[in-house]
């Protein structure tokens, strides 16, 4: 008895084990088909997973006006080309439907605000923005920066959205993994990797240079601009931009370090606000270095130091030599305007510099260049006083523009009374910036008040003219 109780013991433990080790084989074949192992859960898939779910689609309309020339097959001077873009009779135009396709991410679950590039919603009449889980919203722009190539959109959703992770584009290393997730030529979600060729970068396209871009050897086709750029742990540390037309291989992304400032202001006031400093700059060379007894070879100068300004009230002066900026070692006036970008209004710039042999540092405290100083300045610049369109000064001077603004006063020894502007001439333009009244103007002399030269849209009567002033930078 006790013999057949052990016997089916043996028997019963053999088919246990049997059981148990049938059952392991079928989970290692089957595991397979239940999911990834989780060694095949690289950190590039892992960022992938965690990041995915804040990049969105997005998608804008807007309409093309296409004006057609009647009189193109005359042969006329290419003035008169320029001219008819800004004058014209509406009804010779036709108008085209087109889409824009782009990535963004969101930055901001709470409020929902995405961040993007600016050339995607540029000239955007109505925006879309789907999100992975097919959700579809219908965007509004908070603010845009073409100068940056950043904008910021906003769309209200009832439910959570999901959000990135910032991390830091100052520590960046050349060779480091990065992953770019966009959707190049509509295909949603697709993710590259490479890795970081240089920082940096300075690229040109169309009619703006960009500086300090991150170069990647990622591919970063239309449909991507606007889309993420991560590091190995799913931290956003630059936003794509398909702006260089001749990339092939390569790709740009702009630092998020560089953006955060911009972001802020955007949000804030809906465009960047310059820190102002009130000082002109310029390089120096080993010759001019040699003369001042400066010991290094590369640093930048004072040149100038704007009235009423910050630099003034902190005690800089004409001649001073700029060693750094905080933390930022200064050798050119590309460093400066570098460092400059990362302050807002009201920060203080730990400037040191080198005097008259000596080493000091003087804090500045940045502001917001005051509109009330722009019509001096303007007159400084450019040499003319401005006043908004009324009857009185339209029937004064047969002016039949209704935007702009009119020249009230002109210095007689400034470049434009020189080759024949005069009082009763309307501003219409200057460079990109529409000028519809007194305000425009004063924004826009703020605005382009660093350039070496500006260009302006000069109306008289019915006649246009496209006129370069050089106001110094």
């Amino acid at each position: 008895m006790l013999k057949l109780h052990l016997r089916f013991n043996t028997r019963l433990t053999n088919r246990i084990i049997a059981i148990v080790f049938i059952c392991f084989l079928m989970q290692v074949e089957i595991q397979p088909s239940l999911g990834h192992p989780v060694d095949r859960e690289s950190p590039v898939v892992k960022a992938v997973l965690k990041v995915s779910p804040a990049v969105v689609n997005i998608s804008s309309s807007y309409e093309v006006r296409k004006r057609v020339n009647p009189f193109s097959g005359f042969g006329l001077d290419p003035f008169f080309e320029n001219f008819f873009k800004d004058f014209f009779d509406p009804r010779f135009e036709r108008r085209q439907q087109r889409t824009s396709l782009g990535s963004g991410v969101i930055i901001d679950g709470k409020r929902g605000f995405i961040l993007t590039n600016a050339h995607v919603i540029e000239r955007a009449g109505t925006i879309e923005v789907v999100l992975q889980d097919e959700r579809e919203f219908e965007a509004q722009i908070i603010g845009a920066d073409p100068d940056s190539d950043l904008a910021v959109l906003k769309i209200d959703s009832q439910e959570p959205l999901p959000v990135i992770e910032m991390g830091s584009s100052d520590d960046l290393m050349i060779g480091e993994t990065v992953i770019a997730i966009g959707n190049p030529f509509g295909f949603s979600h697709t993710v590259t990797t490479g890795v970081i060729s240089s920082v940096n970068r300075s690229v040109r396209a169309e009619d703006r240079v960009f500086h300090d871009f991150i170069q990647i050897d990622a591919s970063i086709n239309p449909g991507n601009s606007g889309g993420p750029l991560l590091n190995i742990n799913g931290e956003l540390i630059g936003i794509n931009t398909a702006i260089y037309a001749k990339a092939q291989g390569i790709g740009f992304a702009i630092p998020i370090s560089k953006a955060k400032k911009i972001i802020s202001d955007l949000i804030q006031f809906g465009e960047v606000i310059q820190a102002w400093i009130g000082i002109t700059v310029q390089n120096i060379d080993a010759r001019l270095a040699d003369y001042l007894n400066f010991p290094r070879k590369k640093a930048i100068m004072i040149k100038a130091v704007e009235p009423k300004s910050p630099a003034q009230s902190a005690g800089l002066e004409e001649g001073d030599i700029i060693l750094s900026i905080g933390n930022k070692k200064i050798e050119s006036v590309r460093d400066y305007w570098s460092a400059k970008k990362t302050y807002a209004a009201g920060d203080n710039l730990k400037t040191k510099i080198w005097r008259n042999g000596k080493i000091k540092t003087i804090s500045v405290k940045t502001k917001v260049f005051p509109l009330t100083l722009a019509e001096e300045l303007a007159f400084r610049l450019l040499g003319i006083k401005v006043e908004d369109l009324t009857t009185k000064n339209r029937l004064q001077y047969q002016i039949p523009a209704r935007k702009g603004v009119v020249i009230s006063e002109i210095d007689k020894k400034s470049y434009l009374a020189n080759i024949g502007a005069r009082s009763g001439d309307v501003i219409r333009r200057i460079d990109d910036y529409k000028i519809k009244d007194k305000e425009d103007f004063k924004k826009a002399i703020i605005k382009y008040r660093q350039k070496n030269s500006v260009v302006l849209l000069l109306q008289r009567g019915d006649q246009g003219y496209y006129i370069t002033v050089n106001i110094g930078g």
